[in-house]
């Protein structure tokens, strides 16, 4: 990709100050996709809840991490607001600009946050936590999705949520032309509705409740911990924690997802800028 311009990537941080490995994740990945690709990346940090950091619509590519709480902590608050207004201006941007489009990828807190502004589901407390390794299914949008390329389905991806998008409003994502991309498991067993693990708002914003940045040798270093290790067994049982544990060296797993999904939104993201 050597015949691209300098791409500008604005790296929104979510967290609130909290200890963290998504951002890290996140950084790793554009980190390595520029040395992979010989990709010309500027990446910027704006610590967005705790400083009200918030970029302008200067930047190529945006993503928005996860982060701690609730997805309507936010509610009235200026960085809040600053948040949605971006969304805008990108939106009517690529509405209206013929030439380059701006790319947003939503992780987790983001993405609810998304959903709550978009109106494409409900935002609900979920009964227990989601936290671990789980399997994702991919629809039959999602399959067709440039993002997902590569990947099996189901595939497997960190959860870790006290929240959820359920109950899509089949009206708004018709307006919107937006697509669900991926849901939970099903789960015969389980007398719940599936919730929505990834949309693709737009042809150029992709969202997703799991971590795509996850990085195995960094969950293996949490799952250890003490205090992880028993909130994983109360939620799932010893055996799903120790699959959990094992997965983390599969090639097939969360290694597969990390090496592919935002790699290859990137992707996407810088060949549309190259082809203009």
């Amino acid at each position: 990709m050597n015949e691209q311009r300098k791409m500008k990537v604005a790296v929104i941080d979510m967290n609130n100050g909290a200890p963290n490995l998504g951002l890290r994740g996140i950084l790793d990945v554009l980190d390595q996709y520029s040395v992979e690709n010989e990709a010309d990346l500027s990446v910027e940090v704006f610590d967005l809840r705790q400083k009200n950091e918030i970029p302008d619509t200067s930047y190529d590519i945006y993503i928005s991490s996860g982060g701690p709480g609730s997805p309507y902590d936010g509610g009235g608050k200026d960085w809040e607001l600053a948040f949605f207004k971006l969304l805008e201006d990108i939106d009517v941007h690529n509405e209206n600009e013929k030439g380059r489009k701006k790319y947003v990828f939503l992780i987790c807190h983001s993405f609810q946050m998304a959903c709550r502004k978009y109106k494409l589901g409900k935002v609900t407390h979920r009964k227990s936590p989601a936290f671990g390794i789980f399997p994702i299914s991919m629809t039959v949008a999602g399959q067709e999705d440039p993002v997902f390329s590569g990947l099996p389905n189901p595939f497997y991806a960190v959860d870790s949520r006290d929240w959820q998008v359920v109950s899509g409003d089949e009206d708004c994502f018709a307006y919107t032309s937006a697509e669900i991309a991926a849901i939970e498991k099903y789960r015969p067993d389980v007398n719940l509705e599936r919730c929505i693990m990834s949309i693709r708002f737009s042809n150029y914003v992709m969202g997703t409740q799991f971590h795509p940045e996850a990085d195995a040798k960094g969950m293996k270093s949490y799952f250890l911990q003490k205090d992880t290790k028993a909130r994983i067994i109360k939620l799932h049982g010893e055996e799903k924690y120790e699959d959990m544990i094992n997965s983390l060296d599969d090639p097939g797993r969360i290694l597969l997802t990390k090496k592919m999904i935002l790699p290859n939104f990137l992707t996407e993201a810088i060949y549309q800028q190259i082809t203009i």
